[in-house]
Protein backbone atom coordinates (compact mmCIF):
# COMPACT_ATOMS: atom_id res chain seq x y z
CA UNK A 1 0.00 0.00 0.00
CA UNK A 2 2.79 2.40 0.94
CA UNK A 3 4.62 1.79 -2.35
CA UNK A 4 1.43 2.47 -4.29
CA UNK A 5 0.93 5.77 -2.45
CA UNK A 6 4.53 6.82 -3.07
CA UNK A 7 4.27 5.91 -6.76
CA UNK A 8 1.06 7.90 -7.11
CA UNK A 9 2.64 10.94 -5.52
CA UNK A 10 5.76 10.69 -7.63
CA UNK A 11 3.66 10.33 -10.75
CA UNK A 12 2.03 13.67 -10.07
CA UNK A 13 -0.90 12.85 -7.80
CA UNK A 14 -0.89 14.78 -4.59
CA UNK A 15 2.11 16.91 -5.37
CA UNK A 16 1.24 17.87 -8.89
CA UNK A 17 4.44 16.32 -10.23
CA UNK A 18 6.62 18.38 -7.90
CA UNK A 19 9.11 16.96 -5.42
CA UNK A 20 11.01 18.30 -2.44
CA UNK A 21 14.12 20.16 -3.57
CA UNK A 22 17.56 18.70 -2.89
CA UNK A 23 19.05 21.99 -1.75
CA UNK A 24 20.92 21.35 1.52
CA UNK A 25 24.70 21.29 1.37
CA UNK A 26 26.99 19.65 3.93
CA UNK A 27 27.40 22.93 5.85
CA UNK A 28 23.62 23.26 6.14
CA UNK A 29 23.19 19.75 7.58
CA UNK A 30 25.97 20.29 10.10
CA UNK A 31 24.58 23.60 11.31
CA UNK A 32 20.98 22.32 11.36
CA UNK A 33 22.01 19.62 13.82
CA UNK A 34 24.17 22.00 15.85
CA UNK A 35 21.58 24.78 15.81
CA UNK A 36 18.88 22.42 17.04
CA UNK A 37 20.80 21.49 20.17
CA UNK A 38 22.85 24.53 21.27
CA UNK A 39 20.39 26.94 22.82
CA UNK A 40 18.73 27.85 26.09
CA UNK A 41 19.64 24.42 27.50
CA UNK A 42 23.28 25.52 27.46
CA UNK A 43 22.95 29.28 27.92
CA UNK A 44 20.44 29.12 30.80
CA UNK A 45 19.68 25.60 32.11
CA UNK A 46 23.36 24.70 32.59
CA UNK A 47 23.53 27.04 35.59
CA UNK A 48 20.60 25.35 37.30
CA UNK A 49 22.12 21.93 36.56
CA UNK A 50 25.36 22.86 38.33
CA UNK A 51 23.48 24.39 41.27
CA UNK A 52 21.31 21.27 41.68
CA UNK A 53 23.86 18.48 41.31
CA UNK A 54 27.21 20.21 41.61
CA UNK A 55 29.71 20.64 38.76
CA UNK A 56 30.69 16.96 38.87
CA UNK A 57 27.08 15.77 38.76
CA UNK A 58 26.27 18.13 35.89
CA UNK A 59 29.32 17.00 33.91
CA UNK A 60 28.51 13.32 34.45
CA UNK A 61 24.86 13.79 33.43
CA UNK A 62 25.69 15.69 30.25
CA UNK A 63 28.45 13.21 29.38
CA UNK A 64 26.09 10.22 29.77
CA UNK A 65 23.42 11.86 27.60
CA UNK A 66 26.11 12.89 25.10
CA UNK A 67 27.21 9.27 24.69
CA UNK A 68 23.59 8.21 24.21
CA UNK A 69 23.08 10.93 21.59
CA UNK A 70 26.21 9.72 19.79
CA UNK A 71 24.73 6.25 19.36
CA UNK A 72 21.34 7.66 18.35
CA UNK A 73 22.96 9.91 15.74
CA UNK A 74 24.99 7.06 14.26
CA UNK A 75 21.85 4.89 14.17
CA UNK A 76 19.89 7.63 12.44
CA UNK A 77 22.85 8.33 10.15
CA UNK A 78 22.95 4.73 8.93
CA UNK A 79 19.28 4.75 8.01
CA UNK A 80 19.14 8.32 6.67
CA UNK A 81 22.21 7.74 4.47
CA UNK A 82 20.86 4.52 2.98
CA UNK A 83 17.31 5.78 2.49
CA UNK A 84 17.03 9.57 2.99
CA UNK A 85 13.42 10.60 3.53
CA UNK A 86 11.87 13.76 4.95
CA UNK A 87 9.39 11.55 6.80
CA UNK A 88 12.36 10.07 8.69
CA UNK A 89 10.86 8.76 11.95
CA UNK A 90 7.43 8.01 10.52
CA UNK A 91 8.83 6.34 7.40
CA UNK A 92 11.36 4.20 9.26
CA UNK A 93 8.82 3.22 11.92
CA UNK A 94 6.35 2.16 9.23
CA UNK A 95 8.90 0.13 7.27
CA UNK A 96 10.83 -1.57 10.06
CA UNK A 97 8.30 -1.96 12.89
CA UNK A 98 4.68 -1.49 11.80
CA UNK A 99 2.47 1.10 10.07
CA UNK A 100 0.81 1.74 13.44
CA UNK A 101 4.14 2.53 15.07
CA UNK A 102 5.11 4.80 12.16
CA UNK A 103 1.77 6.59 12.47
CA UNK A 104 2.18 7.14 16.22
CA UNK A 105 5.83 8.25 15.97
CA UNK A 106 5.05 10.63 13.10
CA UNK A 107 2.24 12.39 14.93
CA UNK A 108 4.25 12.39 18.17
CA UNK A 109 7.14 14.11 16.36
CA UNK A 110 4.84 16.62 14.66
CA UNK A 111 3.06 17.50 17.92
CA UNK A 112 6.33 17.89 19.78
CA UNK A 113 7.71 20.46 17.37
CA UNK A 114 4.39 22.24 16.67
CA UNK A 115 4.04 22.94 20.40
CA UNK A 116 7.72 23.87 20.55
CA UNK A 117 6.92 26.72 18.15
CA UNK A 118 4.44 28.04 20.73
CA UNK A 119 6.99 27.70 23.53
CA UNK A 120 9.62 29.60 21.55
CA UNK A 121 7.12 32.38 20.71
CA UNK A 122 6.33 32.74 24.40
CA UNK A 123 10.02 32.85 25.26
CA UNK A 124 10.82 35.38 22.53
CA UNK A 125 8.13 37.80 23.69
CA UNK A 126 9.55 37.71 27.23
CA UNK A 127 13.12 38.23 26.00
CA UNK A 128 12.19 41.20 23.81
CA UNK A 129 10.84 43.01 26.89
CA UNK A 130 14.45 43.39 28.02
CA UNK A 131 14.68 46.22 25.48
CA UNK A 132 10.99 47.13 25.14
CA UNK A 133 9.38 46.52 28.56
CA UNK A 134 6.09 48.25 27.71
CA UNK A 135 5.58 46.63 24.31
CA UNK A 136 2.64 44.42 23.33
CA UNK A 137 3.52 40.71 23.55
CA UNK A 138 0.93 39.65 20.96
CA UNK A 139 2.37 41.95 18.31
CA UNK A 140 5.89 40.63 18.88
CA UNK A 141 4.72 37.01 18.80
CA UNK A 142 2.93 37.67 15.51
CA UNK A 143 6.04 39.31 14.03
CA UNK A 144 8.26 36.41 15.10
CA UNK A 145 5.77 33.86 13.76
CA UNK A 146 5.65 35.69 10.43
CA UNK A 147 9.46 35.66 10.34
CA UNK A 148 9.59 31.89 10.88
CA UNK A 149 6.81 31.34 8.37
CA UNK A 150 8.52 33.58 5.80
CA UNK A 151 11.84 31.73 6.09
CA UNK A 152 10.06 28.41 5.56
CA UNK A 153 7.67 29.46 2.77
CA UNK A 154 10.51 30.74 0.57
CA UNK A 155 12.18 27.36 0.08
CA UNK A 156 14.08 24.75 2.03
CA UNK A 157 17.22 26.69 1.12
CA UNK A 158 15.80 29.73 2.95
CA UNK A 159 15.43 27.66 6.11
CA UNK A 160 18.89 26.12 5.67
CA UNK A 161 20.63 29.47 5.22
CA UNK A 162 18.85 31.11 8.16
CA UNK A 163 19.65 28.16 10.41
CA UNK A 164 23.27 28.25 9.26
CA UNK A 165 23.68 31.86 10.43
CA UNK A 166 21.68 31.33 13.61
CA UNK A 167 24.06 28.49 14.48
CA UNK A 168 27.12 30.60 13.63
CA UNK A 169 26.01 33.21 16.20
CA UNK A 170 25.64 30.59 18.92
CA UNK A 171 28.89 28.79 18.14
CA UNK A 172 30.85 32.05 18.06
CA UNK A 173 29.41 33.01 21.46
CA UNK A 174 30.38 29.66 23.01
CA UNK A 175 33.92 29.82 21.58
CA UNK A 176 34.45 33.36 22.93
CA UNK A 177 33.03 32.25 26.28
CA UNK A 178 35.43 29.27 26.46
CA UNK A 179 38.45 31.41 25.58
CA UNK A 180 37.54 34.11 28.14
CA UNK A 181 36.70 31.48 30.76
CA UNK A 182 39.98 29.57 30.41
CA UNK A 183 41.95 32.84 30.65
CA UNK A 184 40.06 33.71 33.85
CA UNK A 185 40.68 30.25 35.36
CA UNK A 186 44.45 30.73 35.02
CA UNK A 187 44.38 34.41 35.98
CA UNK A 188 45.51 35.65 32.56
CA UNK A 189 42.87 38.41 32.57
CA UNK A 190 43.92 39.56 36.00
CA UNK A 191 42.55 38.59 39.38
CA UNK A 192 43.07 35.35 41.24
CA UNK A 193 43.59 32.08 39.36
CA UNK A 194 40.72 30.03 40.81
CA UNK A 195 41.96 26.66 39.59
CA UNK A 196 39.82 23.80 40.96
CA UNK A 197 38.79 25.47 44.21
CA UNK A 198 35.14 26.05 43.17
CA UNK A 199 34.89 22.66 41.48
CA UNK A 200 35.69 20.83 44.74
CA UNK A 201 33.81 23.20 47.03
CA UNK A 202 32.83 21.46 50.26
CA UNK A 203 35.15 18.54 49.53
CA UNK A 204 33.12 17.11 46.64
CA UNK A 205 32.05 18.11 43.12
CA UNK A 206 28.75 16.22 43.55
CA UNK A 207 25.77 17.64 45.37
CA UNK A 208 22.08 16.96 45.99
CA UNK A 209 22.00 13.17 45.80
CA UNK A 210 20.42 10.78 43.29
CA UNK A 211 17.18 12.67 42.56
CA UNK A 212 19.10 15.88 41.91
CA UNK A 213 21.35 14.01 39.46
CA UNK A 214 18.31 12.43 37.80
CA UNK A 215 16.75 15.87 37.36
CA UNK A 216 19.92 17.15 35.69
CA UNK A 217 19.96 14.05 33.52
CA UNK A 218 16.48 14.96 32.27
CA UNK A 219 17.54 18.56 31.64
CA UNK A 220 20.58 17.35 29.70
CA UNK A 221 18.31 15.21 27.53
CA UNK A 222 16.12 18.20 26.68
CA UNK A 223 19.23 20.25 25.91
CA UNK A 224 20.47 17.78 23.30
CA UNK A 225 17.09 17.33 21.61
CA UNK A 226 17.16 18.76 18.11
CA UNK A 227 20.22 16.90 16.85
CA UNK A 228 17.86 14.39 15.23
CA UNK A 229 16.58 17.05 12.81
CA UNK A 230 19.42 16.12 10.48
CA UNK A 231 17.44 12.93 9.74
CA UNK A 232 14.54 15.01 8.40
CA UNK A 233 16.83 17.37 6.50
CA UNK A 234 18.57 14.40 4.82
CA UNK A 235 15.53 14.08 2.54
CA UNK A 236 16.41 17.45 0.99
CA UNK A 237 20.19 17.10 0.96
CA UNK A 238 22.06 17.41 -2.34
CA UNK A 239 24.21 14.36 -1.57
CA UNK A 240 22.94 12.59 1.56
CA UNK A 241 25.25 9.60 1.22
CA UNK A 242 28.23 11.90 1.57
CA UNK A 243 26.85 14.87 3.54
CA UNK A 244 24.89 13.04 6.26
CA UNK A 245 27.86 10.96 7.54
CA UNK A 246 30.03 14.08 7.52
CA UNK A 247 27.44 15.98 9.55
CA UNK A 248 27.01 13.07 11.98
CA UNK A 249 30.76 12.79 12.62
CA UNK A 250 31.22 16.51 13.20
CA UNK A 251 28.08 17.20 15.20
CA UNK A 252 28.68 14.83 18.09
CA UNK A 253 32.23 15.91 18.86
CA UNK A 254 31.47 19.60 18.50
CA UNK A 255 28.40 19.41 20.73
CA UNK A 256 30.21 17.33 23.32
CA UNK A 257 33.15 19.77 23.34
CA UNK A 258 30.85 22.79 23.58
CA UNK A 259 28.65 21.38 26.34
CA UNK A 260 31.25 19.56 28.44
CA UNK A 261 33.87 22.30 28.24
CA UNK A 262 31.30 25.06 28.87
CA UNK A 263 29.93 23.31 31.97
CA UNK A 264 33.48 22.66 33.19
CA UNK A 265 34.36 26.34 32.81
CA UNK A 266 31.16 27.43 34.59
CA UNK A 267 31.78 24.95 37.41
CA UNK A 268 35.35 26.18 37.85
CA UNK A 269 34.50 29.90 37.84
CA UNK A 270 31.16 30.02 39.70
CA UNK A 271 30.58 28.21 43.03
CA UNK A 272 27.56 25.91 42.76
CA UNK A 273 26.25 27.61 45.91
CA UNK A 274 25.86 30.90 44.02
CA UNK A 275 22.08 31.65 44.25
CA UNK A 276 22.13 33.36 40.83
CA UNK A 277 22.62 29.98 39.14
CA UNK A 278 19.21 28.83 40.34
CA UNK A 279 17.53 32.06 39.24
CA UNK A 280 18.59 31.85 35.61
CA UNK A 281 15.62 31.69 33.26
CA UNK A 282 14.05 33.18 30.16
CA UNK A 283 12.73 36.10 32.18
CA UNK A 284 16.02 36.72 33.98
CA UNK A 285 18.83 36.82 31.40
CA UNK A 286 21.04 38.82 33.73
CA UNK A 287 21.85 35.68 35.72
CA UNK A 288 22.70 33.36 32.86
CA UNK A 289 26.02 31.72 33.82
CA UNK A 290 27.45 33.08 30.56
CA UNK A 291 26.42 36.60 31.58
CA UNK A 292 27.87 36.21 35.09
CA UNK A 293 31.26 35.14 33.74
CA UNK A 294 31.38 37.77 31.00
CA UNK A 295 30.59 40.44 33.59
CA UNK A 296 33.31 39.07 35.89
CA UNK A 297 35.69 39.50 32.96
CA UNK A 298 34.75 43.19 32.86
CA UNK A 299 32.45 43.06 29.84
CA UNK A 300 29.71 45.45 30.98
CA UNK A 301 27.57 44.86 27.91
CA UNK A 302 27.38 41.10 28.59
CA UNK A 303 23.70 40.99 29.58
CA UNK A 304 22.53 42.80 26.47
CA UNK A 305 24.71 40.68 24.16
CA UNK A 306 23.62 37.41 25.78
CA UNK A 307 20.01 38.53 25.54
CA UNK A 308 20.43 38.96 21.78
CA UNK A 309 22.18 35.58 21.47
CA UNK A 310 19.46 33.82 23.45
CA UNK A 311 16.80 35.52 21.32
CA UNK A 312 18.52 34.18 18.19
CA UNK A 313 18.61 30.72 19.83
CA UNK A 314 14.89 30.84 20.57
CA UNK A 315 14.04 31.93 17.01
CA UNK A 316 16.36 29.22 15.68
CA UNK A 317 14.55 26.54 17.69
CA UNK A 318 11.15 27.78 16.49
CA UNK A 319 12.40 27.95 12.91
CA UNK A 320 13.74 24.40 13.09
CA UNK A 321 10.55 23.14 14.71
CA UNK A 322 8.43 24.64 11.95
CA UNK A 323 10.58 23.10 9.22
CA UNK A 324 10.78 19.61 10.76
CA UNK A 325 7.10 19.39 11.73
CA UNK A 326 6.04 20.54 8.25
CA UNK A 327 8.19 17.96 6.45
CA UNK A 328 7.06 15.05 8.62
CA UNK A 329 3.39 16.07 8.23
CA UNK A 330 3.90 16.26 4.45
CA UNK A 331 5.45 12.80 4.42
CA UNK A 332 2.63 11.30 6.47
CA UNK A 333 0.07 12.87 4.11
CA UNK A 334 1.96 11.32 1.21
CA UNK A 335 1.67 7.91 2.86
CA UNK A 336 -2.02 8.28 3.69
CA UNK A 337 -1.49 8.88 7.42
CA UNK A 338 -2.65 12.51 7.29
CA UNK A 339 -5.12 14.36 5.00
CA UNK A 340 -3.93 13.98 1.39
CA UNK A 341 -4.35 17.71 0.73
CA UNK A 342 -1.29 18.29 2.94
CA UNK A 343 0.90 16.43 0.43
CA UNK A 344 0.72 19.23 -2.14
CA UNK A 345 3.86 21.20 -2.99
CA UNK A 346 4.15 24.62 -4.56
CA UNK A 347 6.45 25.46 -7.46
CA UNK A 348 9.40 25.92 -5.06
CA UNK A 349 8.98 22.45 -3.57
CA UNK A 350 7.47 23.69 -0.28
CA UNK A 351 4.54 21.76 1.30
CA UNK A 352 2.43 24.86 1.85
CA UNK A 353 -0.62 23.07 3.30
CA UNK A 354 1.45 21.24 5.91
CA UNK A 355 3.28 24.49 6.70
CA UNK A 356 0.01 26.41 7.20
CA UNK A 357 -1.44 23.75 9.51
CA UNK A 358 1.75 23.58 11.57
CA UNK A 359 1.91 27.38 11.84
CA UNK A 360 -1.75 27.61 12.86
CA UNK A 361 -1.41 24.95 15.56
CA UNK A 362 1.71 26.63 16.92
CA UNK A 363 -0.06 29.97 17.10
CA UNK A 364 -3.19 28.51 18.71
CA UNK A 365 -1.08 26.78 21.34
CA UNK A 366 0.67 30.09 22.04
CA UNK A 367 -2.65 31.94 22.35
CA UNK A 368 -3.70 29.37 24.96
CA UNK A 369 -1.12 30.94 27.28
CA UNK A 370 -3.37 34.01 27.61
CA UNK A 371 -6.38 32.07 28.92
CA UNK A 372 -7.05 30.49 32.30
CA UNK A 373 -3.72 31.61 33.75
CA UNK A 374 -1.94 29.58 31.10
CA UNK A 375 -3.18 26.21 32.41
CA UNK A 376 -4.01 24.85 28.94
CA UNK A 377 -0.69 26.07 27.56
CA UNK A 378 1.24 24.44 30.42
CA UNK A 379 -0.54 21.16 29.81
CA UNK A 380 0.32 21.32 26.10
CA UNK A 381 3.92 22.10 26.94
CA UNK A 382 4.19 19.35 29.54
CA UNK A 383 2.61 16.84 27.17
CA UNK A 384 5.32 17.62 24.63
CA UNK A 385 8.10 17.29 27.21
CA UNK A 386 8.43 13.52 26.89
CA UNK A 387 7.83 13.43 23.13
CA UNK A 388 11.50 13.99 22.31
CA UNK A 389 12.56 10.97 24.35
CA UNK A 390 9.86 8.88 22.66
CA UNK A 391 11.27 9.93 19.28
CA UNK A 392 14.71 8.85 20.40
CA UNK A 393 13.33 5.49 21.54
CA UNK A 394 11.85 5.12 18.06
CA UNK A 395 15.23 5.78 16.42
CA UNK A 396 16.94 3.10 18.53
CA UNK A 397 14.28 0.45 17.84
CA UNK A 398 14.04 1.30 14.13
CA UNK A 399 17.79 1.02 13.64
CA UNK A 400 17.97 -2.31 15.47
CA UNK A 401 15.21 -3.71 13.25
CA UNK A 402 16.67 -2.11 10.10
CA UNK A 403 20.09 -3.71 10.55
CA UNK A 404 18.59 -7.13 11.36
CA UNK A 405 16.27 -6.94 8.34
CA UNK A 406 19.15 -5.82 6.13
CA UNK A 407 21.21 -8.90 7.02
CA UNK A 408 18.16 -11.21 7.06
CA UNK A 409 17.32 -10.28 3.47
CA UNK A 410 20.81 -11.25 2.28
CA UNK A 411 22.41 -7.82 2.03
CA UNK A 412 26.07 -7.23 2.79
CA UNK A 413 27.03 -4.51 5.25
CA UNK A 414 29.44 -3.27 2.59
CA UNK A 415 26.37 -1.96 0.73
CA UNK A 416 25.74 0.59 3.51
CA UNK A 417 27.22 4.02 2.67
CA UNK A 418 27.61 4.63 6.40
CA UNK A 419 27.77 1.99 9.13
CA UNK A 420 26.95 2.74 12.76
CA UNK A 421 29.66 1.53 15.08
CA UNK A 422 29.21 -0.94 17.91
CA UNK A 423 25.99 -2.53 16.69
CA UNK A 424 23.96 -3.91 18.45
CA UNK A 425 25.36 -2.35 21.64
CA UNK A 426 24.73 1.22 20.40
CA UNK A 427 20.96 1.12 19.82
CA UNK A 428 20.41 -1.16 22.85
CA UNK A 429 22.36 1.20 25.13
CA UNK A 430 20.47 4.21 23.75
CA UNK A 431 17.16 2.39 24.22
CA UNK A 432 17.90 1.57 27.87
CA UNK A 433 19.00 5.14 28.68
CA UNK A 434 15.91 6.55 26.95
CA UNK A 435 13.63 4.23 28.95
CA UNK A 436 15.29 5.44 32.16
CA UNK A 437 14.77 9.03 31.00
CA UNK A 438 11.10 8.41 30.17
CA UNK A 439 10.31 6.65 33.45
CA UNK A 440 12.34 9.14 35.47
CA UNK A 441 10.55 12.26 34.19
CA UNK A 442 9.13 13.05 37.62
CA UNK A 443 10.33 10.47 40.14
CA UNK A 444 10.00 13.14 42.81
CA UNK A 445 6.21 12.77 42.52
CA UNK A 446 6.56 9.30 44.09
CA UNK A 447 8.77 10.35 47.02
CA UNK A 448 7.86 11.79 50.40
CA UNK A 449 5.47 9.03 51.44
CA UNK A 450 2.63 10.09 49.14
CA UNK A 451 2.10 10.28 45.40
CA UNK A 452 1.59 13.62 43.70
CA UNK A 453 -1.03 12.45 41.20
CA UNK A 454 -1.31 15.82 39.49
CA UNK A 455 2.46 15.87 38.98
CA UNK A 456 2.36 12.32 37.64
CA UNK A 457 -0.43 13.15 35.20
CA UNK A 458 1.24 16.32 33.92
CA UNK A 459 4.64 14.66 33.51
CA UNK A 460 3.59 11.34 31.99
CA UNK A 461 0.42 12.16 30.02
CA UNK A 462 2.17 11.95 26.63
CA UNK A 463 3.23 8.31 27.22
CA UNK A 464 -0.29 6.79 27.44
CA UNK A 465 -1.39 9.09 24.59
CA UNK A 466 1.37 7.69 22.39
CA UNK A 467 0.46 4.11 23.31
CA UNK A 468 -3.24 4.82 22.69
CA UNK A 469 -2.53 6.21 19.19
CA UNK A 470 -0.19 3.33 18.37
CA UNK A 471 -2.48 0.54 19.58
CA UNK A 472 -5.65 2.28 18.37
CA UNK A 473 -4.34 2.65 14.81
CA UNK A 474 -3.10 -0.94 14.91
CA UNK A 475 -6.51 -2.22 16.02
CA UNK A 476 -8.62 -0.32 13.48
CA UNK A 477 -6.22 -0.77 10.55
CA UNK A 478 -5.24 -4.35 11.43
CA UNK A 479 -1.61 -3.23 11.56
CA UNK A 480 0.87 -5.86 12.71
CA UNK A 481 4.61 -6.14 13.26
CA UNK A 482 6.38 -6.30 9.91
CA UNK A 483 8.46 -9.53 9.68
CA UNK A 484 12.17 -8.87 9.13
CA UNK A 485 12.13 -10.60 5.75
CA UNK A 486 9.30 -8.28 4.61
CA UNK A 487 10.72 -4.94 5.76
CA UNK A 488 10.81 -2.52 2.83
CA UNK A 489 14.47 -1.73 2.15
CA UNK A 490 13.95 -0.24 -1.30
CA UNK A 491 15.46 3.19 -1.82
CA UNK A 492 15.84 5.54 -4.77
CA UNK A 493 19.27 6.40 -6.13
CA UNK A 494 20.66 9.52 -4.47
Amino acid sequence: MQKQVNQAVTAGGSTGGQTLRKSFKARHLTMIALGGSIGTGLFLASGGAIASSGPGGALLAYLAVGIMVYFLMTSLGEMATYMPDSGSFSTYGTRFISPAFGFAVGWNFWYNWAVTIAAELAAATVIIKYWFPESNSTIWSLLFLLLMFGLNILSSRGYGESEYWFAIIKITTVIIFLVVGVMMIFGILGGEAVGFSNFELGGSSFHGGFFAFLGVFMAAGFSFQGTELVGVAAGESENPRQNVPRAIRQVFWRILVFYIFAILVIGLLIPYTNPDLLRGGIDDIGVSPFTIIFEKAGLAFAASVMNAVILSSVLSAGNSGMYAATRVLFSMAKDGMAPRALAKLNSRGVPVGALLVTTAVGMLAFLASFFGDGIVYNWLLNASGMCGFINWLGIAVCHYRFRRAFVKQGHSLDELPYKARWFPFGPIFAFVICVIAVLGQNMGAFSGGSIDWYGVLVSYVSLPLFLLIWLGYGFFRKSKLVPLEECDLTTSEV
